[in-house]
């Protein structure tokens, strides 16, 4: 059963909106989080696109962050979940 996922998100001195979504699952061991951006990327290697996805959403949403000049950065502890930050700046892609 899944456990809660926690989102959250404001605007930082009015230059910047950041957006954090955390959960309370298994975490991502050290040696896969620098990965987990990387398109096809599975930290399992006995996960299949049939049981495990295609490795392609973190891909895609960094992308996404990065096609409007902001970050995507994620952290976590084994055991103890996994937490996703996104920064946009407010002033929108390629502006100062």
């Amino acid at each position: 059963m899944a456990g809660p996922v926690t989102v959250a998100g404001g605007e930082v001195s009015g230059e910047v909106a950041v957006v954090e979504v955390c959960d309370d699952g298994p975490g991502i061991e050290p040696e896969h989080l620098p990965h987990v951006f990387d398109r096809f990327y599975r930290a399992d290697a006995a996960r299949s696109r049939v049981s495990g996805g295609t490795g392609l959403g973190l891909a895609i949403a960094a992308a996404l962050v990065e096609a409007h000049d902001g970050r995507i950065e994620a952290r976590s502890r084994p055991g103890h979940g996994t937490c996703f930050r996104v920064v946009i700046p407010l002033h929108g892609p390629g502006s100062a």
